[in-house]
């Protein structure tokens, strides 16, 4: 099989859209409770660790958080996403559905691959309206696995993947995409925030500056 995996935010999703206001509620929330007695992240903060393994981003956010703290807080900020896209909030990138559909017509099977918890996942993808335009959907929270690269694994042994492309914002995309021999198609759009830091698509075998590029760049 050919195919395409795609991570989400970053990448299909503007998600600081819908990621900062959603942490920062779900923070004084938290401080409320009694639960929390640091600072609200600030929108740097909070986009260092966008597309982060869950794990991984409260560690980051919550670093002397017992492990109940760090649940409760992960259940609040999805209730809050969740709320957010329902109410319409959040946009797809400038392209990406003319791109996903065009790459469809071209033979290209689709699939998503997300370190983000499946709820999030899905619900993006069905409030923007392109959940039917893949083939699978995979997100670490559902799958149980611990990296990226174990993900992506399975997304290519259970389709029987022999050619394909990694297309992603992070350097876990890069990594995932390098250890599954992947080609990997960096996201680094022009006019948007970029996550994580400043060389975290350096070892990616192509970069891009907007999704309609990789209908220049994607062979068959």
């Amino acid at each position: 099989m050919r195919a395409i995996i795609f991570d989400l935010d970053g990448t299909l999703f503007q998600t600081e859209k819908i990621v900062i206001p959603a942490f920062q509620k779900a923070f004084i929330w938290l401080k409320e409770q009694g639960k929390y007695h640091g600072k609200i992240p600030t929108e740097e903060e909070i986009l260092a660790v966008t597309g982060d393994t869950i794990d991984h981003l409260w560690d980051r956010l919550l670093p002397n958080a017992d492990i109940q703290v760090k649940e409760t807080m992960n259940k609040k900020a999805l209730e809050i996403e969740l709320e957010l896209l329902n109410k319409g909030k959040g946009e797809l990138y400038p392209g990406v559905i003319d791109t996903l559909n065009q790459l469809l017509k071209e033979g290209w099977n689709l699939f998503i691959a997300s370190n983000g918890l499946g709820p999030y996942v899905k619900g993006v993808l069905h409030a923007k309206g392109i959940d039917s335009l893949f083939t699978e959907i995979y997100a670490a929270g559902e799958a149980g696995t611990k990296s990226k690269v174990d993900l992506v694994y399975k997304c290519i042994e259970a389709h029987q993947i022999t050619k394909g492309y990694m297309v992603g914002d992070r350097s876990s995309d890069v990594e995932a995409g390098k250890k599954n021999q992947l080609c990997v198609i960096g996201c680094q759009y022009a006019n948007f925030p970029q996550f994580g830091e400043v060389d975290e698509l350096k070892d990616a075998d192509i970069k891009i500056k907007s999704i309609n590029e990789l209908l220049k760049v994607i062979t068959p």
